[in-house]
């Protein structure tokens, strides 16, 4: 398995590498867009079944502060209640999201997509994960879409850049001790 190697680029365009976190800003509209990979030594089945259960993503990354699972009889689309959490310094930052899950092709595609049930209008958040086998595993890209105010900036960004460089080593981690 290659080593974990992260480069940073904050690029209109940016051209997509295995380990490489790219954040891309468009200044025309508040958006954001982070996409993320990482190569686990498990199963592309293990490592879908893991990421397809957003309960999971606090144990691997530190933002995702907490996740509850939610019913919803009017869905039948699973549907979590997140809170993210990110501290700049001594600022801190929250955000309550509820996502369901939209997609869920196994074992390649999942897609979580924001989905408040009352009538305000609200920032788009995605998460797509696509796993692909690998020679000696797995491979997870991630690509999160967020259009909103609240989580933009170049701190912020590099703050979860951060994040995820910490996060892919505690997920090979958890996996592989599995």
């Amino acid at each position: 398995m290659r080593p974990i190697t992260t480069r940073i680029t904050i690029s209109s365009t940016p051209s997509i590498s295995p380990e490489t976190t790219y954040l891309r800003r468009r200044s025309d509209v508040n958006q954001m867009d982070v996409v993320a990979s990482v190569e686990v030594p498990v199963s592309a089945e293990k490592l879908f079944d893991y990421v397809a259960d957003l309960a999971n993503y606090s144990s691997w990354l530190e933002f995702v502060h907490k996740v509850e699972s939610i019913s919803d009889s009017g869905n039948s689309d699973p549907t979590w209640m997140v809170e993210l959490r990110a501290k700049l310094g001594v600022l801190a930052r929250s955000k309550r999201l509820r996502m369901t899950r939209t997609i869920y092709e196994k074992p390649r595609v999942v897609v979580f997509e924001r989905r408040e049930q009352d009538s305000r209008r609200h920032a788009e958040w995605i998460l797509r994960a696509i796993v692909s086998e690998t020679a000696d595993g797995a491979k997870l890209e991630t690509n999160l879409h967020y259009s909103g105010k609240l989580f933009t900036g170049t701190m912020l960004e590099r703050a979860l850049t951060d994040q995820i460089t910490a996060g892919r080593q505690r997920l090979i981690q958890l996996l592989s001790a599995k």
